[in-house]
């Protein structure tokens, strides 16, 4: 397997990307300023985390940050659940999103998951 030289290379950050963009899209005339700012910058959080922890040049850091994306994603998750029972997004959106997050948090986990056996590895 080729070594991932910089994040943008990584599938779960571009997904990451195209949710938030997904999200701006959806919310950006939005009234409820303080929900829409909350929400922009919980999925902008997701794709930053991989980003950052990525250039922190340990898998163990890595890990951390994948973990705090992790929490975005949830964050980001929970809030689309209010926003459709809110009437502010319709069902095809909800789902759409969800779909598209819970495939991030997957990926989020099997990358964890990665990085975790890296650092438990025998050094010879």
């Amino acid at each position: 397997m080729a070594k991932i030289l910089n994040f943008e290379e990584l599938l779960v950050w571009q997904k990451a990307q195209d949710v938030a963009v997904e999200i701006f899209k959806i919310f950006e005339d939005l009234r409820n300023y303080s929900f829409k700012d909350q929400i922009f910058r919980a999925s902008i959080s997701i794709s930053n985390n991989i980003a950052e922890g990525f250039e922190r040049g340990s898998d163990a850091d890595f890990a951390r940050f994948l973990r705090i994306s992790k929490g975005s994603c949830s964050e980001v998750k929970s809030m689309i659940y209010l926003a459709f029972r809110l009437n502010i997004i319709n069902q095809k959106q909800r789902d759409y999103l969800l779909l598209e997050l819970t495939s991030i948090n997957k990926m989020l986990n099997a990358l964890i998951k990665v990085l975790k056996a890296n650092t438990q590895k025998p050094i010879v």
